[in-house]
């Protein structure tokens, strides 16, 4: 049902305000003991031969999947291993040259209990990121990441909120520090995304995105041959050369000026009515910089060029509709 008092929605802002609160606050004491372990536990997982296996089960394992995610992403190799599965076949992922970071805020729920030995045998390391530094994890742990909350924003301190946002902020400070210390940037982090909007903008070229139509006249063509080149391809311009020379463009914006002037256009031909020195773009600049020239000249085409000779045409909308910008 929906809320009929401005006092109810004002509560409900109230409440969630208390929750960010809280969870700043704790936030703010997870920052505030930082110490020597996350040093080592960073340098453990840099310095390791194999991968980091992130284990989890309940939240901490939809915690563990996303810092995996974020990881891979990020340049270090990581692969999550569910707690539950782990001690019915899956332990076979873990290879001694491998770093183990155990996720679970009690630190002793039965599941992590039984496989904490198996885990610490296996690998070459294990780092346990616990609120409890009294518990099972810890004590088989080589490093401990304290995720110790005083309060979680649950009211009735039940649901995990508090602990794994701490969860949640450590383990992008691991991938953070990680990526500093692998001089891990910009170009190596597109190399990961090269589906996604943010990896085009970084890696893609000109060459990526070009039309398959070459409109081209002659500057002695005939206003005939203009029209013709045109029309025959959808991107509403032609460019005008000269031995494949760029000496200028003709839009369908000019042949309708020239209409309305209303002269004699039969011996018109392409160089009386082109515009000299258009924008160009060679086709092996990134994409993002041919999408800047047609945003700065408000301009919907860009004559792209091999070595300065024509070479064909790209188009904002086809740049736009890739997630170009």
């Amino acid at each position: 049902m929906p809320y009929k008092s401005k006092m109810e929605k004002a509560n409900i802002i109230s409440i969630a305000k208390s929750t960010l609160e809280i969870e700043i606050s704790e936030l703010e004491k997870l920052k505030n003991r930082l110490d020597e372990d996350f040093v080592k536990a960073v340098e453990i997982i840099h310095s390791a031969q194999g991968k980091l296996i992130v284990v989890g089960i309940g939240k901490s394992a939809h915690v563990g999947n996303k810092i995996v995610a974020t990881l891979n992403s990020t340049g270090t190799p990581s692969q999550f291993l569910h707690a539950s599965e782990a001690i019915h076949g899956d332990l076979g992922v873990i290879q001694k040259q491998d770093v183990v970071l155990c996720i679970s805020q009690s630190g002793n729920s039965p599941e992590i209990v039984n496989l904490v030995p198996y885990l610490k045998d296996y690998s070459s390391a294990l780092i346990g990121m616990t609120g409890n530094k009294n518990s099972k994890l810890a004590e088989s742990s080589d490093i401990i990441l304290n995720t110790h909350v005083d309060m979680e924003a649950c009211p009735n301190k039940l649901a995990p909120t508090s602990s794994t946002t701490l969860q949640m902020a450590l383990g992008d400070a691991l991938a953070i520090s990680l990526m500093e210390i692998n001089d891990f940037r910009a170009n190596d982090f597109a190399k990961f995304h090269p589906g996604g909007s943010l990896g085009k903008n970084l890696i893609s070229k000109v060459n990526d995105f070009l039309s398959s139509q070459k409109p081209q006249v002659t500057e002695n063509d005939s206003i005939k041959d203009v029209i013709i080149s045109i029309s025959s391809s959808r991107h509403g311009i032609t460019v005008v050369t000269n031995e494949n020379e760029i000496i200028g463009v003709i839009t369908d914006g000019d042949l309708r000026r020239m209409l309305m002037k209303g002269d004699d256009i039969s011996k018109v031909q392409a160089k009386d009515i082109m515009s000299a020195q258009p924008k160009t773009i060679e086709r092996t600049a990134l994409a993002k910089d041919a999408m800047k020239i047609l945003k700065e000249n408000n301009i919907g085409q860009l004559v792209v060029t091999e070595n300065g000779k024509y070479f064909g045409i790209i188009d904002l909308h086809k740049l736009l509709d890739e997630g170009i910008n």
